[in-house]
């Protein structure tokens, strides 16, 4: 039996604004093959991207170059099947891990504390933190260098493998960090394996609470720019800083329109 042609959408013009499977046509009843065949590429992308394995060296090296320290910890979350079936053993380190940070703790000063503590996570998508958060933190390494009257003192990055957002809680206090910055990777949508997520957290330590954290999501090559995710990032720690809070009390007044203009870096 011959196939028909493909009935295009009457709207497919709005498919150039976004990456959503929008004004798709039809073949019959059905999806044309070849949106078909996309939609099964997506799928499986995004499930590799939660497979993946986090290169922490790699990630390492490049922030190294940017002259930023690193620890390599684990959640007690012992391995990748493990970390999807307990979401709550993803939100603390494992022993050793807690050994490694009291041993750095112990050889800085009494009492020094860090401004920030960087976390960065692989999450659902170790391809998001790999492919997003180095160019992140290079955009905004120049924003924290340039606030000279208060300059931001900063702990080593923490390369955490098999975490989630609340295992920050656990870093800044350990660390006694005045603010965590989580960098994690997003759950993989359809069109999106590589969705880099950020969340900060003022006066981090256990027990605290989503609504006290702040959350910038989608930062990739397709949605929030590394260049405008760290121009909304400065703005808000600067803020949080001032008011020494976070979350649902801390106003987000930044604007991530294309044309908006950006915080003088």
């Amino acid at each position: 039996m011959s196939q028909g042609p493909v009935i295009p959408a009457g709207w497919d013009e709005l498919r150039r604004f976004t990456d959503a499977r929008i004004a798709l046509g039809r073949a019959g009843h059905s999806l044309p093959t070849a949106a078909h065949l996309a939609f099964q590429l997506a799928h499986a992308q995004a499930r590799d991207a939660v497979q993946l394995a986090f290169d922490h060296p790699t990630l390492a090296e490049a922030l190294q170059a940017l002259g930023l320290h690193t620890l390599h910890l684990h959640s007690a979350a012992a391995d990748r099947a493990t970390y999807l079936q307990r979401p709550d053993l993803g939100r603390h380190l494992d022993e050793p891990s807690r050994e490694a940070m009291r041993a750095w703790r112990a050889a800085q000063p009494h009492d020094s504390a860090p401004d920030l503590a960087f976390v960065v996570a692989d999450g659902l998508s170790a391809l998001a933190v790999m492919r997003q958060a180095a160019p992140l933190l290079a955009a905004l390494l120049p924003r924290l260098r340039a606030d000279a009257q208060q300059p931001w003192t900063l702990a080593p990055v923490a390369l955490v493998e098999q975490g989630r957002v609340a295992i920050g809680d656990d870093i800044g206090a350990l660390l006694r960090a005045r603010t965590v910055v989580v960098l994690i990777g997003e759950r993989p949508g359809l069109s999106s394996p590589d969705s880099l997520g950020i969340y900060f957290t003022w006066a981090p330590r256990p027990g605290r609470s989503d609504a006290e954290r702040n959350c910038i999501s989608n930062v990739r090559d397709a949605g929030l720019s590394a260049v405008r995710a760290a121009a909304r990032l400065h703005a808000l720690l600067t803020q949080a800083r001032r008011l020494q809070l976070s979350g649902i009390a801390l106003k987000d007044d930044t604007d991530d329109a294309p044309g908006a203009a950006l915080p003088p870096a």
